[in-house]
């Protein structure tokens, strides 16, 4: 009898039926590396376009946060640009997330719990204290509305959304399995996101720093 081996999975978005377990192929995680996609319910998906002034205002929500946290001695941890498993048919690629020191002792246990042998080269598997999205133009309800039910679904207990073009911040904070305002601002406003207490985000300089 002569057996035939099955075709490669051909790593072509648009197509049905991935899971997070796809990724731990070589070849395929090779791939995903080599550009911006997401898996939604199960779908191979193009990320949208990454522009300057998105990726500006993220890096200075960023800076803002840290120094805010350092100067009171406070811990946290960013990333930006990382895979976050929601379930096995959902892969969100979040912009930044912050991962306070309980986070990632729960990381850890939960990749010793999913077989990885290094817990540093796994996807975040637990709810992170923070996720940040940038708003890509055209893309608005990704953000505003599929990713935000998915990290509620997950626990995420806060999710900021940041508009550089509509210059409008958004300040989400998980009660009960769902996101209530946390924290409004827009244009030249000042906002107060109660996740840190004492900080003030000017979003002039979110903006144009």
């Amino acid at each position: 009898m002569t057996f035939i081996a099955a075709e490669p999975r051909p790593f072509q978005p648009g197509t049905t039926g991935w899971t997070a377990r796809d990724l731990d192929d070589p070849e395929i995680e090779r791939q995903w590396f080599s550009g911006r996609y997401e898996i939604v319910e199960g779908v191979l998906t193009t990320m949208a376009a990454a522009y300057f002034p998105g990726g500006n205002a993220t890096a200075n929500v960023i800076v803002a946060v840290k120094e805010h946290l350092k100067h009171r001695g406070l811990p946290g941890r960013f990333a930006v640009e990382l895979d976050i498993v929601v379930d096995e048919t959902r892969i969100s690629r979040a912009d930044a997330a912050m991962l306070l020191p309980a986070d990632v002792v729960r990381q850890e246990q939960a990749a010793r719990n999913a077989g990885r042998s290094n817990s540093r080269r796994t996807r975040i598997l637990v709810p992170p204290t923070l996720i940040i999205e940038s708003v890509s133009p055209g893309h608005e309800l990704h953000d505003e509305r599929t990713k935000r039910r998915w990290y509620a679904e997950f626990g995420v207990p806060n999710y900021w959304i940041v508009d550089a073009y509509e210059l409008s911040f958004l300040c989400l904070v998980l009660r009960d399995g769902s996101y209530l305002d946390d924290a409004v601002g827009h244009g030249d406003e000042a906002i107060r996101p109660s996740l840190f207490p004492g900080l003030v985000l000017s979003l002039k300089e979110i903006w144009e720093s």
